[in-house]
């Protein structure tokens, strides 16, 4: 389940939830009972290494090479 970030509008509290993509969006401070803005957070996921296009589509031991293979991208 994803976790989503909020802050109060009232006292500026910031506060994290684990919540489904189904659930409601949280409407109010866990503090002091004022409305929340949803925040957009810098996520902590991110993808490293060659992957599965380098490793396995753009192999050497296939005959043909795809162009964007030999590319320097």
């Amino acid at each position: 389940m994803p976790m989503y970030e909020y802050q109060c509008t009232s006292c500026n509290h910031r506060f994290e939830l684990r919540q489904k993509f189904s659930d409601a969006p949280a409407s109010t401070c866990p503090k002091c009972g004022g409305s929340v803005e949803k925040l957009i957070s810098q996520t902590a996921f991110s993808l490293k290494g060659g992957g599965w296009f380098e490793s396995g589509y753009c192999s050497k031991s296939g005959n043909a090479k795809p162009a964007a293979c030999s590319s320097g991208g």
